[in-house]
């Protein structure tokens, strides 16, 4: 079980946390001043950034390769990209952004639905926006993808379904995304062989995979091959539901964002575990 570093104060709905150069970036949802930026040690506030031409956000991530930081707008259907001396940029997505991660090539994947949602893909953009390749996933398997992150063997881990599906699972699939590798639940419920909506992933040096379960409110640890480990952070360490996480693998320190209320009323919390 993970135990409790820090709890940030509660604020507007969370977007996305990430870490960069030392410091902690919190996204929220609001006009002005969406990026929270906070020294990694103290906790303490360093400065407020405004996106420009920002409309609604999904997700947010960082490399450290290429000093910046991303995030989706799924309205504009764009990424903004923050370097780490403030200078904003976007481009456009062509679909709708719901997660980012980064790979071992430091290419920004961003995992897209389109059609309802129905339709899952993944995208790899280089640092400024060049695509550079696509992938589709079959939609008889995975239906309303939410975020993907890629091994460095070249396979993808994702997780799909949401509240109304009656499969939601976390999968890795194969490098050209067509096979379904290994899986970890299927009927959606709170038991150690299950997941429920809305995950949120992360993995370690080992390529173990924590999972954000937002509707059953708890973080669990899966092997590398998507068999369940453990439980990391449990609903009682919680305020809320956990929409994301970032691990500094190097601290071992797991970042869990989230929110809790409803729908246009929620409020914001972020939380640290030592993992």
């Amino acid at each position: 079980m993970g135990q409790l570093v820090h709890t940030l104060p509660e604020g507007e709905e969370v977007r996305g946390v990430t870490l960069l150069a030392g410091e902690f970036y919190l996204l929220r949802d609001k006009y002005r001043d969406q990026v929270e930026v906070y020294d990694v040690t103290t906790f303490r506030l360093q400065r407020r950034l405004t996106v420009p031409n920002a409309h609604r956000f999904t997700d947010m991530t960082s490399c450290e390769h290429n000093r910046c930081v991303y995030i989706a707008d799924c309205n504009l259907q764009c990424v903004h990209r923050l370097d780490v001396q403030g200078a904003f940029t976007q481009w456009d997505v062509n679909n709708t952004p719901l997660g980012l991660s980064v790979n071992a090539a430091h290419n920004l994947l961003v995992t897209c639905s389109c059609y309802n949602n129905l339709i899952g893909m993944i995208k790899e953009f280089s640092s400024h926006g060049g695509l550079l390749r696509q992938l589709a996933l079959p939609v008889v398997d995975i239906i309303k993808l939410w975020h993907a992150i890629q091994t460095r063997s070249g396979q993808f881990i994702v997780c799909h379904g949401a509240s109304d599906d009656l499969v939601r699972r976390v999968c890795m699939m194969s490098a050209d995304c067509r096979h379904i590798v290994h899986s970890h639940g299927l009927q959606p419920g709170i038991h150690t062989d299950q997941c429920n909506v809305r995950a949120h992933l992360a993995f370690d040096d080992n390529e173990s995979v924590f999972v954000a379960d937002r509707c059953s409110r708890r973080v669990t640890l899966l092997s590398p091959t998507l068999e369940y480990v453990c439980q990391v952070v449990s609903r009682d360490q919680l305020k809320g539901e956990p929409w994301y996480l970032y691990l500094d693998t190097q601290q071992r320190l797991l970042y869990v964002a989230g929110n809790e209320g409803e729908e246009g009323e929620w409020r914001g919390h972020a939380a640290v575990f030592s993992v």
